[in-house]
């Protein structure tokens, strides 16, 4: 570009804010014709008066790219095992040398003393329904559940300590060191705690117990196994 017509063109203004005084520092004015001229298109050079007579000139900027690799390592979050990974790692599965009720006894001293705690002590002034509607949404890990009643008659008279529950399950160790798998639905469990029993209806209880917590019961007249 003609070193005369990049001086007459450039507008004092201009000049003062990129901090160059005309003809007296020609360092500064060849990085003002190089940058006019490679920020300005060929085609336009023509009309450079016209255009830095304007209060802005738009020039071309061009973003840098973002790096994709570090977008997509930020949304790739740590996901959680699905049933069928949990099953294949026998997360859940209890070894035969650990399936001893005397193993679980301590897990039910710590189970009573949390209800009692849940309870209000569990005293002679607590209603039946205060106790049941804090059962409800109680843990039962622990518990000693008896099965009352079902539709499958193997199962009446089933009594052990709850070490797992599930949606659809409860699995008890029994007294004989054996675990037992027992289906909630058409089933109904009794719970004793300092003289008091309880009953739950499985049918009504398939749900898991982080879900229970925060789960409303309604309250039904008649509730069939």
């Amino acid at each position: 570009m003609d070193e005369a017509l990049v001086r007459a063109t450039i507008p004092q203004n201009l000049v003062k804010v990129l901090g160059v005084e005309p003809r007296t520092n020609f360092k500064a004015e060849a990085f003002t014709r190089s940058f006019l001229k490679n920020s300005i298109q060929p085609n336009s050079r023509h009309d450079l008066k016209s255009m830095l007579s304007h209060k802005a000139v738009v020039l071309g900027y061009a973003r840098p790219k973002k790096d994709k690799s570090k977008r997509k390592r930020k949304s790739k979050r740590a996901k959680g095992l699905n049933s069928q990974q949990k099953r294949a790692m026998k997360i859940f599965h209890i070894k035969p040398e650990h399936q001893r009720y005397e193993l679980f006894l301590p897990l039910h001293e710590l189970w009573r003393q949390y209800v009692i705690d849940l309870c209000n002590g569990l005293k002679p002034t607590c209603s039946t329904q205060f106790v049941q509607q804090k059962l409800l949404k109680a843990d039962f890990h622990g518990a000693i559940i008896t099965v009352v009643r079902s539709k499958c008659p193997s199962y009446v008279g089933t009594t052990g300590i709850l070490v797992q529950e599930f949606k659809h399950i409860f699995k008890i160790i029994t007294k004989e060191d054996r675990l037992k798998v027992i289906p909630k639905r058409n089933s109904v469990f009794a719970v004793e705690i300092n003289g008091f029993v309880s009953h739950i209806y499985g049918s009504r209880f398939e749900q898991r117990a982080s879900e229970r917590s925060a789960k409303k019961f309604k309250v039904r007249g008649t509730i069939d196994l």
